[in-house]
């Protein structure tokens, strides 16, 4: 489960209904969290021991309303325990910035001192229908 988020959806109807142009972020940075944020945002990011968002700017060309991520995505290696990581989101700032898109994982992930999450290649799916 997961959707666009709420700041996604208004940029995109203004853009496509020519009200204001939208210009696509520089990056994107993924972001992992142990509560799921919605569409209007919120969750809880993981922070402390080495977390950092990490940047993607590598995603195949969209086809049937779905795209993945062409390289691994991965993050620092952890040097704390992150906890019990339930979703993702996808934002246009390294901190702070809008969130773009969020979806729960198919399985909690328990992130502790030494693991280094990753998401391999075509395995962090998009959809839009």
């Amino acid at each position: 489960m997961g959707s666009f988020s709420d700041y996604l959806e208004n940029k995109l109807l203004d853009h496509t209904f020519k009200n204001t142009a939208f210009t696509q972020p520089t990056n994107l940075y993924v972001a992992l969290y142990t509560a799921t944020p919605s569409d209007a945002g919120g969750g809880t990011e993981c922070t402390g021991g080495a977390y950092a968002r990490a940047v993607c700017n590598g995603w195949d060309a969209a086809a049937s309303g779905a795209l993945d991520n062409t390289s691994a995505i991965t993050f620092a290696q952890a040097t704390a325990a992150w906890g019990s990581v339930t979703s993702f989101g996808i934002h246009d700032a390294s901190a702070a910035g809008n969130l773009i898109v969020w979806g729960s994982l198919t399985a909690n992930k328990s992130i502790g001192t030494g693991d280094t999450a990753q998401f391999a290649a075509g395995e962090l799916d998009i959809t839009l229908d």
